[in-house]
């Protein structure tokens, strides 16, 4: 049996957990704020007040002094007895070590919402302890401190304030990882955590409130002679509670600034990474308040962005990333537009055969590193591949983004394509057709279902330019009228040829061939890059 199994295993296994959660810090800083009030109430009534009105605690019956000694001993257990009942389910649901509070939503969603409401339950028992020590303080200290018991139960009630308003601020912090799993799945339902305005307010009662109606008072119980002291006398305790009030409030209004610069600080790292394009970015939920809305509307409002790019990623691939930009900014309606294009039409040679020849796979990686080199040819140059056509491709000069050199661009793609296909194709040959034009650009077919494409005589005419290059030794052909199109730069490394007629018009073409090509020997027998260096 292994140390594990055995009960002490267990326990020195759940220690070692519960000592990396944060309940061993919260169960400190319930005793740190009571420890901070019980310090400001008797400090306050041992040195706040004039010396004649000070309560001597050293002066109290031993039988008294015992009593409220053994009060505070036993509401400090009773308060950590009753934290722990409301923790186990907690605690459970943390572990998830038993099938009950992993699988039934109810003992969930108890465990969640005690998690979340942990702050507000530690104030409760904080001020009902110190309400009923106050009367216990008030009872114990009678024989010394009889004509004084409205200051120390006005004393005790500010102090009670202090410690459950402190005491609130640091556990809503110290939880604040318990917080973030319970709010994992959303919110609870009927639950809201307190707001910027509440912890404002609370903070304002903690540091202005407080040590101001302490003053006020003071003022009041020597104006009615509670205090035998005379008013002219109370400037040292007004003193020290002015310096109370400074201290206090510095650490209110930090502990409160914190709890909204957090997750503020949080949401502008995040913008910042959205900004850079990371659509991973996530929020961790502090708390059900406006400042853990705000969060859970961030993270769902990069969800929808990182959706949205998704589907325009995935709408680019399809119809190319100019049509869907244009798209997204203009809309889409059947219908287009005449524009001067230039067309470049490529098509493999054989392909029938070469599918019935070899494995479908090694066809299908062929096809994949033809359509590579074409598009990725055609992208240099500022055309858009508009589609595939089984092993043939047609890409678009001009359209949907004008180009200003469309015939230029569209004849330098297809001589830089043609050695790049010769490098990669090796024996499998190509044709190569280039023409130029006025067509009709847009969106055909239904409503439901259309595509960008164009239609018009330069389209046509490339596909037979193609044709007609599969039988040429260089593979590619292109109009002399596309020729002309270009600028010089391009239009010298063209020669222009015969007139023909092709298959399917009317009016004749002149062709025009490029100057100097690599031809496919010269393509298997070049030195590769690697072996000249």
């Amino acid at each position: 049996m292994t140390t594990a199994a055995t009960p002490i295993g267990r326990i020195n296994a759940f220690v070692r957990w519960v000592a990396r959660t944060p309940w061993p810090v919260f169960t400190l800083g319930m005793l740190q704020a009571d420890i901070i009030g019980a310090l400001l109430v008797l400090g306050f009534l041992r040195f706040g007040l004039p010396p004649d009105d000070r309560i001597q605690l050293q002066d109290l019956p031993t039988f008294n002094l015992a009593i409220f000694l053994g009060y505070l001993f036993v509401s400090f257990t009773v308060g950590a007895y009753l934290t722990l009942r409301m923790l186990l389910p907690v605690i459970r649901w943390q572990r998830r070590d038993t099938l009950l509070a992993s699988t039934d939503p109810t003992i969930t969603e108890i465990a969640r919402v005690r998690a979340l409401r942990m702050p507000y339950y530690r104030s409760v028992i904080s001020v009902s302890n110190w309400f009923l020590g106050s009367i216990v303080f008030i009872v114990a200290s009678w024989p010394v401190a009889s004509q004084s018991a409205p200051v120390v139960a006005v004393a005790s009630l500010l102090g009670a304030t202090a410690t459950a308003i402190i005491g609130y601020l640091q556990a809503e912090r110290v939880l604040r990882p318990v917080a973030v799993a319970a709010l994992r799945g959303g919110a609870p339902m009927n639950f809201r955590a307190p707001g910027v305005i509440l912890r404002q307010v609370l903070t304002w009662v903690l540091s202005t409130a407080v040590p101001i109606l302490a003053i006020v008072l003071a003022l009041v119980a020597s104006r009615f002679e509670i205090l035998t002291a005379p008013a002219e006398r109370l400037n040292t305790p007004i003193l020290l509670l002015a310096i109370s009030a400074l201290v206090i409030g510095l650490t209110g209004t930090v502990l409160v600034a914190m709890s909204i610069a957090d997750p503020l600080r949080q949401l502008r790292w995040a913008l910042s990474e959205v900004q850079r394009g990371n659509y991973n970015a996530h929020m961790q939920i502090y708390d059900a308040s406006e400042l853990g809305l705000l969060q859970a509307g961030f993270n769902d409002m990069v969800r929808d962005l990182a959706e949205r790019q998704r589907l325009r990623d995935l709408f680019g691939r399809y119809v190319g990333e100019d049509v869907a930009r244009r798209a997204l900014e203009r809309g889409t309606e059947l219908g287009g537009q005449e524009r001067d294009v230039a067309v470049l039409f490529v098509d493999l040679v054989g392909s029938t055969h070469l599918a019935s020849t070899i494995p479908a796979a090694e066809v299908v990686s062929l096809l994949n590193e033809f359509f590579r080199v074409v598009v990725d040819s055609v992208n240099r140059h500022g055309g858009f591949v508009n589609k595939f056509q089984g092993d043939a491709a047609l890409a678009i000069f001009g359209a949907p983004i004008e180009h200003p050199d469309a015939c230029g661009a569209a004849l330098a793609a297809s001589r830089e394509l043609h050695d790049d296909l010769i490098e990669v194709l090796g024996q499998t040959e190509f044709g190569i057709g280039v023409s130029s034009g006025r067509a009709i650009a847009g969106h055909i077919g239904a409503q439901a279902r259309f595509e960008y494409t164009v239609i018009g005589d330069p389209v046509n005419e490339a596909a037979r330019l193609t044709e007609l290059a599969k039988l040429e030794e260089g593979h590619v052909l292109a109009s002399a009228i596309a020729v002309s199109g270009a600028l010089d730069q391009e239009a010298l490394c063209w020669d222009v040829g015969e007139i023909v007629e092709l298959r399917g018009r009317v009016a004749p073409t002149q062709l025009a061939r490029p100057v100097r090509l690599v031809s496919p020997d010269q393509a298997r027998t070049r030195v590769p890059s690697d072996a000249q260096n």
